[in-house]
């Protein structure tokens, strides 16, 4: 008896590596790749129980002020600013505060560029 139950354990150890469910018990990562299409969003995230946290959000608002102070203020400058910091929120997940920072960005560097022309 002794001698099949250390059989059987053996076989476990063996065929774990083909196990899925066991497989991902082990796996530390915290990365749910699932996640996406649970949510319906097209973003993947990390998972921390029921919450999902988005990245580049405070990079995205961040660039979305600076893109906007850009049209009063050192428009080349930091214009600049928030096309960069923009398309790095964009890259993070953070799509529209990206995007918005970046047009508002090179409207506030057009505008600096072009108004020599027209005064």
């Amino acid at each position: 008896m002794a001698d099949k139950d250390h059989d059987d354990s053996l076989y476990d150890k063996r065929n774990a590596f083909n196990n899925e469910e066991y497989a991902k018990e082990l796996s530390a990562d915290q990365y749910d790749p699932e996640a996406r299409k649970r949510e319906g969003e097209g973003r993947p995230g990390f998972r921390w129980g029921d919450r999902q946290a988005e990245g580049g959000r405070g990079a995205g608002w961040l660039a979305l002020v600076i893109s906007i102070i850009a049209l009063f203020f050192l428009p080349v400058i930091l214009g600049i600013a928030g096309i960069i910091i923009g398309y790095i929120a964009f890259r993070q997940g953070a799509r529209t505060l990206g995007g918005w920072a970046i047009g508002i960005g090179i409207v506030a560097v057009c505008i600096q560029l072009l108004s020599p022309l027209f005064g």
